[in-house]
């Protein structure tokens, strides 16, 4: 692989691509490429879902990884699974940017330490209003001293229970205690989804459906509420943008001890 000067990136991805996805969008590569992505940077896409991992040695010349989301489990032990982890733990020992979304967000603080379990309050689905801490950094999205809540697309039913020794809660809900949380100036998980449009959350509580995962009451709740609210996607790209490529950094003391290569085991892995 042959690296040029110009900023790179890398998408985690732990989905395979669903046929509406790809009939639509070419993939979730051009989802995730469509809200994060600036002219100029150089995107790869690693399928760890199935296996697909960036080389240790090449990982030194990304500046920065997001992990998507993924109907498997945070805290199974799938391969990939503990692969995926290991590997966050030497991207955060080397300081590189990570984003995490949904289980992107769960599996970095499974990778550093915290715990992620079942929701006690079930499926979360539709759009979320999401309360930011009194100090977050809103100066990033022009509206510095404000108090800020944003609505985000959601669709989990598993979440953050614990974060991490040193990681700071940066926004909750009503449902979710730890919407949003950040581990230095070099982590970020967001629970929810700023990638995600009104149409691919419509497709997959369909597909939710289809395959009895959320009973109907749940998944026309869902959809009435999407006609009738709208996520606020452009501040959620903007949240993204400013962590992934620097502009904003955010103060949260680092604890983290292992620097480890993901082909080593470690015990916050093994659970």
């Amino acid at each position: 692989m042959r690296f040029q000067d110009s900023k790179r990136y890398a998408l985690l991805l732990a989905v395979t691509d669903s046929d509406y996805v790809k009939k639509v969008y070419g993939g979730y590569f051009n989802v995730f490429m469509n809200a994060l992505a600036d002219e100029g940077e150089n995107w790869d896409l690693f399928r760890v879902v199935d296996g697909e991992f960036p080389k240790i040695e090449e990982l030194r010349y990304y500046d920065g990884f997001v992990v998507s989301g993924s109907p498997s489990d945070a805290f199974g032990d799938e391969g990939w699974i503990i692969d995926l982890c290991f590997l966050l733990q030497t991207l955060i020992s080397m300081k590189k940017k990570v984003l995490g979304v949904c289980f992107g967000h769960q599996i970095l603080c499974r990778a550093l330490g915290g715990k992620v379990a079942r929701s006690e309050t079930g499926w979360d689905v539709g759009n979320r209003r999401v309360s930011f801490a009194t100090d977050f950094d809103t100066h990033i999205l022009g509206c510095e001293g404000a108090s800020l809540d944003l609505a985000i697309i959601e669709c989990h039913q598993d979440e953050v229970i614990e974060v991490p020794k040193g990681a700071r809660v940066l926004a909750s809900s009503e449902k979710t205690a730890v919407e949003i949380f950040a581990y230095g100036d070099h982590v970020l998980g967001i629970q929810g989804h700023p990638e995600y449009t009104k149409d691919i959350l419509e497709n997959l509580i369909d597909r939710l459906l289809t395959n009895n995962s959320i009973d109907e009451i749940l998944g026309e709740k869902a959809k009435l509420q999407l006609e009738e609210t709208q996520a606020d996607r452009k501040h959620w790209e903007m949240i993204c943008r400013s962590f992934l490529k620097g502009t904003w950094l955010i103060d949260v003391p680092q604890h983290f001890e292992s620097v480890v290569s993901y082909q080593t085991k470690c015990e916050k892995c093994q659970g």
